[in-house]
Formats: C-alpha cells, structure tokens, sequence
C-alpha cells in the first residue's frame, strides 16, 4: 500500500527531521503495545462471550454472581482499552501522515478478534520503512 512519500513533512531540515523521527518512533511504540493489550483483552472478552451466551455456564448468566460481575468487568476494561488504543492509532496515522483507509483499518483491528495481532506487524513494518527514510544515511 503506498502512502505518499517516505521522508518527514515537506520542507524539514535535518533537525526536524530527526524531532519528527523521534515523535514518529515514540507513537509506533505506543501503538503497538496499545495494539498487543487490545488484542489480548478482545480474545478475553471472546472467550467470556463464548462462556456466558454458548455454554450458557453458571455464573456466568446468573444475577448477583460474583463471575457475572467479573465478566461486566472484562467488558468494561476492554471499551476503554479499545479508546485508549483509538488515540495511539489517531497519533500515529497523523503522525506519519498516512491515508484515511489506514486509519479506518487499524481502529478495525481492534474489534476484529487477532487483527489487531496481524496488523501490528504490517503497520510496524511499514512504519519503520516510512521513518528511516525520512533519517536518511545517518540513521
């Protein structure tokens, strides 16, 4: 998929290209331990789901249940992990100024069960290129 150019914002110099390389890398590694903790708690959830509506285990479709308060619990976890993990794709899709299709794809990797595994991996990759060619041969 190409995204435009593989350097820093037009017209940077060397300083602000190596304070964008900087800012760039920070946002990667946010993303992907944002993306690593979603994914996590996306299969915890799947795997509460799969108790509480197929197996229709005890506890876990019983009111007052300590376990169906812990499964409240999972479910509430994961919305605001899924948030937190919105603002790391927003920070780092503006930062390498990638195009909307990017964003729209990594916010779905987070509600996909193992996307956002399989994604972090394409998005790092692609993201590592993006910022040593904007280093350039100093990097």
């Amino acid at each position: 998929m190409d995204d435009g150019p593989t350097t820093a914002p037009t017209g940077a110099r060397a300083p602000e290209a190596t304070a964008w390389g900087h800012k760039a890398r920070r946002s990667l590694s946010r993303y992907r331990v944002m993306a690593w903790i979603t994914g996590v708690m996306l299969l915890v959830l799947c795997v509460e789901m799969v108790l509480k509506y197929v197996l229709q285990l005890p506890g876990f479709n019983v009111e007052g249940d300590w376990r169906n308060e812990a499964a409240r619990i999972v479910a509430m976890v994961h919305g605001w992990v899924y948030v937190v993990y919105l603002v790391t794709v927003f920070d780092l899709w503006s930062t390498l100024r990638w195009r909307l299709g990017r964003l729209v794809t990594m916010a779905a990797a987070g509600v996909v069960p193992v996307m956002s595994f399989v994604l972090e991996r394409r998005v790092h990759a692609d993201a590592r290129q993006r910022i040593d060619a904007a280093a350039g041969p100093q990097a």
